[in-house]
């Protein structure tokens, strides 16, 4: 097993700002570019974890809850909220910001599953994560839920084997 790694080490802030280019005929970031800018900031974070280079196995649910618009400032936060034996789980958060209006406002959230490699593309061991506040607990103990929900729906564990997704039903 290796070393746990502190979770402030696996924090990544990245922002851009919303060009023409970014955007659609509405004037809107492209979905597309927020999808790309969000797996940059979360691979980022990834690789700070495990000092490896990493490839996304997948991302949960990102839903667009408000528009980002042409000048907005886009600020990303991803955080490895825990570590498996070669993935890990990484929380993004993504606001919007009018600077001249004053405002700021949550745009989107997700959870990306990165994995570890070696130079030849196999997986390799990644460091484990101790969380130390509240909040970070909180991630770290849901995030084996969310593992198993992910790995039942690519057909890769039978839901029999989601013990503890089972547990949230059995109380």
């Amino acid at each position: 097993m290796l070393k746990p790694k502190k979770p402030i080490q696996s924090e990544v802030t990245m922002t851009e700002m919303v060009l023409p280019n970014d955007t659609n005929t509405l004037n809107n970031l492209m979905g597309g570019r927020l999808l790309h800018w969000m797996d940059i900031c979360a691979a980022i974070a990834a690789q700070k974890h495990s000092n490896r280079i990493v490839v996304t196995a997948s991302v949960d649910n990102v839903s667009f809850a408000e528009p980002i618009r042409l000048g907005n400032i886009v600020t990303m936060h991803a955080k490895v909220t825990r570590a498996f034996n070669s993935s890990m789980e990484v929380h993004l958060k993504v606001w919007a910001e009018d600077i001249p209006a004053g405002q700021r406002v949550s745009t989107n959230s997700a959870f990306y599953t990165f994995v570890a490699v070696d130079q030849n593309g196999r997986p390799i061991e990644v460091p484990v994560l101790e969380p130390e506040t509240e909040e970070e607990h909180e991630l770290f103990e849901s995030a084996m839920r969310r593992r198993q929900l992910r790995l039942v729906l690519a057909g890769r564990m039978k839901p029999s084997e989601a013990v503890e997704l089972k547990a949230l039903f059995q109380a």
